[in-house]
């Protein structure tokens, strides 16, 4: 069917008409935000400045994925998860019927994976390919604490690389910036970002950014790519109170923060058809952080396996 343009008075704006024409066969486009980001360092620095003081993200959660490698060979279920700036994580598995199934950790030096469904522990360095043990897709520790947090890492680049500065920023029509990165051994980085819709109308230096996706690529081949979505308000947690008053309480992790988190973060590693897709059905900001939370002894009854990887 051909698409029929709506009847508008002969007194309608040219340029409105034009923008209803375009929007009527599919072909809208985003305008830029009145003041725009001038550099790409100007926006990496504003998507910092968006999460500043929110360092570490509690959530019950869904994990789905379906891992070629590893112990863990088919996740989807109920996830308790915890991680904190720079690489710490924790991840525990709950079945069905709230059995935990499985639990890892990384305080960035060390990584421990308990299967209670293989009665075996592994335990080595805090490597990418053994976190990829659960999460089946190998990219590293501050990588995924990261884009867990709804930020980009970035890749190293310019002068801290040895290079010259290549970066780039661009506004897509789409409706957000395309920056742009080159580092070290043929790799570069695509940030898709935009700011908050309430922003929109702000100076570029008050606007609060919003990550959508990440494409790190290595001599035009896709290491990883991470989608973000449902970006919503997320509050901080609450002090951690002994209800019997013996142990003094556990404030939170971080100062105040509000920031919006993803419900949704989609990563794959396509050159190893692997992806993971975590999705928060109740999340909360800075929680606090029990001593040694990134850390697990020996269960009793499992079988210690250390690993190593490449």
């Amino acid at each position: 069917m051909t698409p029929r343009l709506p009847l508008v008075p002969a007194s309608f704006p040219l340029a409105s008409l034009a923008s209803l024409a375009l929007a009527s066969f599919g072909c809208a486009s985003a305008p830029p935000p009145a003041s725009q980001l001038p550099n790409a360092d100007a926006a990496v620095a504003r998507m910092h400045a968006t999460t500043d003081s929110c360092v570490a993200v509690q959530a019950k959660a869904k994990i789905d994925h379906f891992g070629k490698q590893g112990p863990v060979k088919r996740i989807r279920a109920d996830l308790l998860m915890m991680v904190a700036v720079p690489a710490r994580l924790r991840m525990d598995i709950v079945s069905p019927f709230g059995v935990n199934v499985a639990t890892l950790t990384s305080d960035g030096s060390r990584f421990a994976l308990a299967d209670l469904r293989d009665k075996r522990f592994y335990s080595g360095p805090a490597k990418a390919c053994n976190i990829a043990r659960l999460t089946s897709v190998p990219v590293p520790g501050p990588v995924l604490v990261d884009l867990l947090r709804g930020e980009a890492p970035v890749l190293v680049h310019g002068a801290r690389a040895g290079l010259a500065d290549t970066s780039r920023i661009a506004w897509s029509s789409k409706g957000y910036y395309v920056v742009t990165f080159e580092g070290k051994n043929s790799t570069t980085e695509e940030i898709h970002m935009t700011p908050r819709p309430e922003d929109l109308g702000k100076p570029w230096s008050e606007q609060r950014m919003r990550v959508l996706e990440v494409i790190v690529r290595q001599q035009g081949l896709v290491l990883y790519r991470a989608e973000l979505e449902g970006h919503t308000s997320t509050a901080m947690a609450k002090p951690r109170v002994d209800p019997e008053g013996i142990d003094a309480p556990i404030p939170p992790s971080g100062a105040v923060c509000t920031a919006e988190l993803p419900r949704r973060v989609h990563v794959e590693v396509p050159g190893l058809e692997e992806d993971v897709l975590f999705r928060y059905d109740e999340v909360t900001w800075n929680p606090p952080l029990p001593r040694d939370i990134f850390q697990q002894p020996q269960p009793p009854g499992l079988q210690p396996f250390p690993v190593d990887c490449d």
